[in-house]
Order: C-alpha cells, then structure tokens, then sequence
C-alpha cells in the first residue's frame, strides 16, 4: 500500500534537451525558424520585427502602429480581418513590447495555407485609418488614466523611470498629451520603416509540413532587403544612482513598494547561479520575502522578487502591496533578508527545496511545444548560446551555498537599490 506520508524518491534530471529548430536564411535577411511537432493539428505562427519601444521616433509610435496593425489594409477592411480570422477558428493579434513587436497567429494546421495570405497582406498593407487611429489614441489615454489612480501602476511606472532615467525607452513614462498628438501618418512611417520583413525572426512550430514552409519563404522573400544600420538605435542617456523616491496618491489606504537595480546580462557567467538566488530571496512561494514579510509580519498578501531580462538591458525588482502604516516596516525586512543571504550560508535543506523547485518549474514550462519554442525564442533574440538552457540545469543542481553567499555579497547589498513607494500622501 502506498504510504503517502513518505514523499516520493527523486532523482537528477540529467540532460536536457530542447527542440531544434530547422532555420533557413532568406537572402534578404529574414530568418525562418520551423520546429515540426505533430502531436496535435495546431501550429503557431510569430513573426517578431524590431519595432518596439526601443525604436520609437517618438513617444508612443510603436504602440499605436502595433496596436491598429489590424485596422485595414488596402484590400480588407478590420472586419473583414476579424471576420476572416474568426471564420478559421483563429486568433491573430500583435503586441509591442519593450524591444519588439511580434504579429501572432494560432490556426489549425490545415487552415495555415488560406491565412498566410492574410498574414502578408497585414504586415505589408497595414494603412492605419484616420478613424481607427484617433479611437485606439481615446481609449488608450483613458486606460492609462484608470491606471493612474493605482499605486502599483505608480509605484511601477516611478521605478522605471528612476532606474533607467527618464531618456531611455525603459524608463519613459507615457506622456498623455505627446501620445494624443500623434496621428496615423507617425503610424505609417514607422510602419515603413520597422515593419519590413527583411528583418524578421519568424518562429513557426506545430504540425508543420513542407507546403508549409514553401509558402512562408515566397511571402518572406517578397520583401526587398533594406539597410539595418541606419534603424539601430544607439544607447540612450546614462543610468541614474540608486535612489529612494515617493508618489503620493490621495485617498490610498494601501502603499505599493518596488525595489530593484540593473542587473547583469544573461550571457554574464553567473546568471542561472544569479535567477536561483533570486527564487531564495522572494521568487516562489515559499521564498524569505513571502515568510517574513506575509507569513510572519502579516504585511501583504504577497511579495516577489524577480529579473527582467531585455536586449539592451536587465533588471531586478522586488514589489509588494501593503498598508501604508507598514511601508517602511516592510521595506526594512526586505533589507534584513538581503543582508542575511549576505552574511550567512543558505541552509542545507532550504537549498535543496529552492533546487527542487527551480528544477521541477523548469521541466514543467516545456509540457507544450510552444513554451519550449518561447525558449527557444528567447535564446535567439537575447542572442543566448546554444547551451544556454543547459547549462541552466547543470548549474542549478551544482550551485553551492557557499557561491550563493559570495553572489548576494556582490549583487544583494541595500544601498544600491533604487526604491520607489506609491501611497497616501505624508502629513
């Protein structure tokens, strides 16, 4: 009989290793990434182009084109768009982000040959209407000011900006009255510029077949190669010292905390080492953070610390909500958790717990063919080695607490945290 008071035995993971994909260089520049995975009729189509907030001409550009990509084009109108992708059961979305914008189709595999054509003709013929423009700018504006009534929007927001300096595309903050000055023409140069298929990394995985792979290398290689050097965005102003800062919020009973500091790379020797010392420090539930801050103080709800990992730059951010008389009570138990992973060893058990459960997340986040593709993504677009993930697994079931220890000394210390609080006004 199962005796299920006795946890079941575990053993190493061993190797790991993530699907190659078959990549094919366009002589124009765009680069097809194809992992074939037949278990289900379904494939995923993400063609990410350089045209996040990274690139913006101004303020606010790159959101606008992304998000009317799919107003119109020349020959469809944004319903016949919607209609279409309905009609087959699809999704079709774009995103920006802080570096790139990404156009995402989920189809059955047996419709992917009728949609590419919509694919191509979106990303090319997008004509951003007047119309679609000014209410996508309304609504926009009107949702960052519902936002602004929070303080975890603020307190984000004042972080970033603090962190990155008010310059750089990560720390800009949304301007309400430069974004309401934009119009679809800003939408349509950028488009232009950023949107040309030369440059995309194309991602697609499923049950792929060759008819497949043929068709999306004719739309690929229909665009003409352009100059990229001319697009590359040079680095922006310098990072700001650490630095305490306060938004005060009228009528807020509730203060929310982010503390953070730029963070090395994930090509930086240590960086698997680094992401498990986190997961100690406030990255899972039962993480130093959560029992002192939650379970034994009674502050918040939750806390967490995690990092951000960009092209042009990473970073570490601790964030929690609590109430406001207890603000500075908790951001003194953040401190005292830093500096105990600073001056004494993690113990034995509690290593081999956080070990445990980096290992089993990591294996769990590779169940689908499209979360092991994200992986795969990001390698490529961080520009990650092959090994990357790993290495990751060899490294976290070496790491020792000894090395923990001298990392928290190097990377943990308070006083280079930049720290931004969003709550009552003081009186």
């Amino acid at each position: 009989m199962l005796n299920r008071q006795i946890a079941p035995p575990t053993r190493p993971i061993g190797r790991v290793d993530l699907p190659t994909a078959n990549v094919i260089q366009i002589p124009n520049g765009a680069r097809l990434h194809v992992l074939a995975h037949n278990a289900q009729p379904v494939v995923r189509l993400q063609v990410v182009l350089p045209a996040g907030r990274w690139f913006d001409p101004s303020p606010g550009v790159s959101l606008l084109t992304a998000r009317t990509l799919l107003d119109g084009t020349h020959t469809r109108t944004a319903r016949q768009i919607a209609d279409e992708v309905a009609f087959y059961g699809a999704s079709l979305e774009c995103d920006q982000g802080f570096d790139r914008a990404t156009l995402t189709l989920y189809c059955l595999s047996r419709h992917l040959e009728k949609l590419l054509p919509l694919v191509h003709d979106v990303l090319v013929n997008a004509i951003f209407p007047d119309k679609d423009v000014e209410l996508l700018k309304t609504r926009t504006v009107q949702n960052i000011r519902v936002e602004r009534q929070k303080t975890s929007y603020l307190a984000s927001e004042r972080f970033s900006r603090n962190l990155f300096g008010s310059a750089h595309p990560y720390g800009r903050v949304f301007n309400e009255e430069a974004f309401l000055a934009l119009s679809a023409n800003d939408a349509r140069i950028l488009h232009r510029k950023t949107y040309n298929l030369s440059k995309a990394e194309v991602f697609l995985c499923g049950e792929v077949d060759d008819s497949h792979t043929k068709l999306l290398l004719e739309l690929l290689g229909s665009s003409a190669a352009v100059n990229t050097e001319q697009d590359q965005q040079t680095e922006h102003a310098e990072l700001t010292a650490a630095q305490e800062d306060y938004v005060p919020v009228e009528g807020s009973l509730q203060a929310s905390l982010r503390l953070g500091r730029v963070w090395p790379a994930p090509t930086h020797a240590d960086t698997h080492k680094l992401q498990f010392l986190i997961k100690v420090l406030g990255g899972y539930f039962g993480s130093r953070l959560m029992k002192n801050i939650r379970e034994d103080k009674g502050f918040t709800y939750g806390i967490h610390a995690s990092i951000s990992h960009r092209e042009h730059r990473s970073n570490l951010i601790i964030g929690s909500d609590v109430n406001a008389e207890n603000a500075q009570a908790a951001i003194r138990e953040i401190h005292i958790e830093m500096r105990k992973l600073q001056e004494e060893a993690i113990p034995g058990e509690e290593l081999e717990t956080v070990r445990s459960y980096i290992l089993g997340k990591f294996l769990n986040e590779l169940g689908t063919i499209f979360e092991q593709v994200d992986k795969y993504k990001t390698r490529v677009l961080l520009g990650l080695p092959a090994d990357f993930h790993g290495r990751f697994v060899a490294d976290v079931e070496a790491v020792t607490a000894a090395e923990l220890q001298e990392l928290a000394q190097a990377y943990l210390a308070p006083d280079t945290l930049t720290q931004a609080v969003a709550g009552p006004p003081h009186n």
